[in-house]
């Protein structure tokens, strides 16, 4: 998460770290171990996917990349994409503290509008539309087990996201104006973040591709905020 630059990304910032720190308050050797053999696993198929494409490298590359054996890849990856995908954590942990930690009066769909406004100022890495990043987008669309995968993850966030919404009103996770709602709003940073996407792999405009994202960020978040009009959600 980026450094806090406002008293709302403090108390945001504060609740991404009790979260954090609460996962995992002190790390034993066996387990900072652990994670640094999976995070040097997904450096080094990061890297390959990057230099070859994700469909032309295989797991024994990988484990001859990262130094490790066939079955250690597979006992922190069970598949392949989960290697490319395998930031989809922090983006649960970003969206849950900005819902977690928006201000009492504000409402959870102005404070995930004011997520992406921030993404777009802070370049966040998490929303690769920048630079370096836009070589993960080709080579996940160069590749249909990974535009397969991102589907699937596109699905179960929606249903995660319903979840964090009822939560954040008291409401049963199953509500169905919470399921609408993360429908729609998802469905709104999809589209918002391709065609930024195409505007920046286009002509290389990042201010462009940003500002092109907000624009459909908003008017996408207007449309999911009549839609559940008359709830808390707004």
């Amino acid at each position: 998460m980026p450094p806090p630059q406002s008293d709302l990304d403090m108390k945001l910032y504060r609740v991404y770290i009790d979260m954090q720190e609460h996962a995992s308050p002190k790390l034993d050797r066996r387990t900072r171990k652990r994670l640094a053999t999976r995070q040097a696993i997904s450096d080094s198929a990061t890297r390959l996917f990057m230099e070859h494409g994700f469909d032309q490298v295989t797991i024994d590359e990988i484990a001859e990349a990262a130094d490790v054996g066939r079955m250690t890849v597979f006992n922190h990856f069970p598949r392949k994409e989960d290697m490319f995908f395998d930031r989809e954590d922090e983006v649960r942990e970003m969206v849950f503290a900005a819902i977690q930690g928006r201000e009492e009066e504000m409402s959870p769909v102005t404070a995930l509008r004011l997520l992406a406004h921030r993404c777009i100022e802070d370049r966040n890495p998490l929303l690769p539309l920048f630079g370096a990043p836009l070589r993960f987008v080709a080579t996940a669309l160069a590749s249909e087990a990974l535009k397969a995968r991102a589907r699937q993850m596109c699905s179960e966030f929606t249903r995660v996201l319903a979840a964090m919404l009822a939560e954040s009103i008291d409401r049963p996770a199953d509500d169905t104006d919470a399921h609408l709602l993360a429908g729609l709003l998802v469905a709104t940073w999809s589209v918002a973040f391709f065609e930024g996407y195409n505007v920046a792999d286009r002509n290389g405009d990042a201010e462009a591709a940003g500002q092109i994202f907000l624009r459909l960020i908003d008017r996408g978040f207007q449309a999911a905020t009549a839609a559940v009009s008359g709830t808390p959600y707004v």
